[in-house]
């Protein structure tokens, strides 16, 4: 293989990615986007916030405590009947009070909204993990596609140094008559062609670099060889299995699912009887002698029967059972989905594989015929035209080369997340996890306060 050979099968493999101490990992960059990509936090926010759900259930077991205070000014006045003057009599009536009511029995909804809203919680916490998997995915594909774009940018920039010494050697043959002015205007030709490919290649990285830095937080700078993830299904049956259990789109239909059919429960319970007990104590005083201040104490039971709700409550209840029938169709379809997706991304996979296999192949097999192209163009048996076509086609087979090594690590990627594994509890990223459930511990017991927790 020629120096210029070796040169450009060095590029393929990535010169400037070699791993080094400087060059950043796909890990490395997966983990920056776990840490601080803004549409991760904010899903971790809305899973926050549906924790809080779960506390505004359970207040339907904890009680109300309601205090009242009243104050007036009144002036009355008293005729005598033995004077012509009469009596005036100042008022100032206060009156406190304090009641506390609880509710004994409701029809069962405050079971049925709490675990309505528990439901909630872990559709949303799946939800997260679908959300973290996109994530994931975008940041492993723009960091593949900075490597790819990068690369085919080096391979089109070597073909024109390359295009453009070939013309000078092909002007200094036709000034002595070895080749014609066709031979030169093919060469011009191809110079143009790889100048255009060049523009192409430095937008392309362009755009690349910048879906990065939208996905990671800054724009990339060396980037490391990344290989295909590992821990992979064993083939594509056993992909499609995995999905249906793990895919975390499954597990959000499978959460609404159920929280649907509570609601039926919750709707139902409108038509059972409530049971409310409510105690209060009064404190009244007039302030127009010492007399006039009272106290009382009371405590009530409540039992209320529903007759007849005008046909609401069971307008309600039949648009519960319908919305049970809606979210388990949308189950089923997930189920369809994910093992679709399952089955797709393994397709690609392997797809891709074969694909690089073959490029190698290719690779190799244009760099013989270039080799030869070249040698019998010396001899007058070949043209120029042969070597620039030669010289295409091993740009060619070289950048598909790299584009399908891209395709081999994504398409891995696409696998993992269809199967659910492609979160950072699942990548060993080395950075500290997100646990959901700290916050939903400390928000589930509160019983005051409206700080918030961020993490």
């Amino acid at each position: 293989m020629c120096r210029r050979g070796l040169l450009a099968f060095s590029v393929i493999c990535g010169i400037s990615h070699s791993l080094s101490a400087s060059a950043e990992t796909l890990k490395e960059a997966l983990a920056k986007a776990y840490l601080g990509n803004p549409n991760l936090e904010a899903a971790r926010a809305e899973l926050r916030s549906v924790d809080e759900g779960v506390p505004e259930a359970l207040s339907g077991w904890r009680p109300t405590l309601t205090l009242d205070y009243d104050i007036g000014k009144s002036r009355n006045f008293v005729p005598n009947t033995t004077s012509s003057f009469g009596e005036s009599q100042n008022r100032t009536p206060k009156t406190a009070s304090v009641s506390v009511e609880q509710n004994v029995f409701n029809g069962w909804r405050t079971e049925s909204g709490i675990e309505s809203a528990e439901q909630a919680v872990l559709s949303q916490r799946a939800q997260l993990l679908s959300t973290e998997q996109r994530i994931m995915l975008d940041t492993g594909t723009s960091y593949m596609d900075v490597i790819r774009d990068e690369a085919v940018l080096k391979l089109n920039q070597s073909n024109e140094r390359v295009l453009r010494r070939q013309l000078e050697a092909t002007r200094d043959r036709f000034e002595v008559g070895e080749v014609t002015r066709t031979d030169v205007a093919q060469a011009e030709s191809r110079l143009s062609r790889a100048i255009a490919d060049r523009i192409q290649a430095e937008g392309a990285l362009t755009i690349s670099r910048a879906a990065y830095r939208s996905v990671v937080g800054d724009f990339p700078g060396t980037l490391g060889s990344a290989s295909p993830l590992g821990g992979l299904p064993a083939n594509k049956t056993e992909a499609m299995s995995f999905a249906k259990a793990g895919n975390p789109d499954v597990k959000v239909a499978q959460h609404n699912e159920r929280s649907a059919k509570t609601a039926i429960k919750s709707a139902e319970g409108a038509l059972y009887p409530s049971v409310d007990i409510e105690g209060e104590l009064t404190r009244r005083d007039q302030l127009s002698s010492p007399d006039s201040r009272t106290e009382e104490a009371s405590i009530t039971a409540s039992f209320s029967v529903p007759l007849y709700q005008a046909g609401g409550v069971s307008a309600r209840i039949r648009a519960a059972k319908q919305s049970w029938s809606q979210a388990r169709k949308d189950l089923d379809a997930a189920i369809r989905t994910a093992v679709q997706e399952a089955a797709q991304s393994w397709e690609r996979y392997a797809t891709a594989r074969a694909q690089l296999d073959a490029f190698t192949a290719e690779v190799r097999a244009a760099e013989i015929a270039l080799e030869g192209v070249k040698q019998e163009a010396q001899v007058g048996s070949r043209t120029v035209l042969d070597v620039l076509d030669a010289e295409q086609e091993l740009l060619d087979a070289r950048v598909s080369l790299v584009r399908a090594r891209r395709d081999v690590t994504v398409a891995s990627l696409e696998v993992r997340r269809a199967v659910g594994t492609l979160v950072a509890s699942k990548l060993d990223l080395g950075v500290k996890l997100y646990d959901p459930s700290i916050n939903y511990k400390n928000a589930r017991d509160r019983w005051f306060g409206t700080s918030i927790g961020t993490k």
